[in-house]
């Protein structure tokens, strides 16, 4: 079993920091996600923004076996549930772009990622990414000390399923610290009462991946862009959480990126 690196009341600052330092990027890209922006230029501003701050993309050069990722944001839209590369193709009105964002500031590394409407999308789309942030939410109300990872997973699994939705089982959320990925591998589906107890100190990184079909995926021929099967679109909300003796800590917000945009999932509530 890999160990879990509790983190001090100092490390939990570092983390915050740049937990804050990828809510900022995420925002400074938001109000750019519209139709006919190009996704290559949401990654300049954002790796330009990240530096600017002190700090350096996380996932730009992030090596997995042979495949090197080579930008600063996954930017995944449709069908693609994350780890999507930017490029040229413009994003068309109607669609889903998740926007999956990494930082390295002060040794510590910050993670969060968010689902944007562009322009306007149907009824559906906005069920989809109520379901998806709501489930954030109630697996969030179970990062408290005494619990266990399977509340965590089960919470998502339960709410998504329960509406309807797919929820992918071959990608997980993390730990995090002076590592990306960091132990424990947190599930999106599980059962209550099982996995790891929670304990004060943990900080790890809960990402439901939630689609409006099928919970199989597949990974394209680069080696990153993982894709639902069914081709059916797909929503990915991610905080990180510290683990703290009077609940859970959420070191990201999605307050400054809804300062500047509309929130998918509040329109439809």
């Amino acid at each position: 079993m890999s160990l879990i690196r509790l983190k001090s009341e100092q490390d939990i600052e570092k983390l915050r920091a740049a937990g804050n330092l990828v809510s900022r990027t995420l925002a400074e890209i938001a109000p750019l996600v519209k139709p006919g922006a190009v996704t290559a230029d949401l990654d300049r501003v954002a790796e330009e923004f990240i530096r600017d701050h002190g700090a350096v993309p996380a996932f730009k050069g992030y090596t997995v076996g042979r495949a090197v990722f080579p930008a600063t944001l996954c930017v995944s839209v449709d069908d693609v549930v994350v780890h999507g590369i930017p490029g040229d193709e413009p994003l068309k009105e109607g669609t889903l772009v998740s926007v999956d964002c990494g930082v390295v500031l002060d040794e510590f590394y910050g993670d969060s990622a968010y689902t944007f409407a562009v322009g306007e999308v149907s009824d559906e789309l906005r069920d989809l990414c109520v379901a998806t942030h709501r489930s954030l939410v109630l697996a969030i109300e179970n990062s408290v000390p005494g619990r266990r990872i399977g509340d965590i997973s089960a919470a998502v699994q339960t709410h998504c399923e329960g509406l309807g939705f797919g929820v992918v089982r071959d990608l997980v959320g993390h730990g995090i610290g002076r590592s990306l990925h960091e132990a424990p591998q947190v599930p999106n589906f599980g059962r209550r009462g099982v996995g790891r107890k929670l304990k004060e100190g943990m900080t790890f990184c809960i990402e439901p991946m939630i689609s409006l079909g099928g919970s199989d995926v597949e990974t394209d021929d680069d080696l990153w862009t993982v894709r639902t099967a069914d081709r059916s679109p797909a929503a990915h909300y991610e905080h990180m959480v510290a683990v703290r003796k009077g609940g859970a800590d959420v070191l990201t917000t999605f307050d400054y990126i809804e300062a500047v945009v509309a929130a998918p999932y509040k329109e439809a509530a």
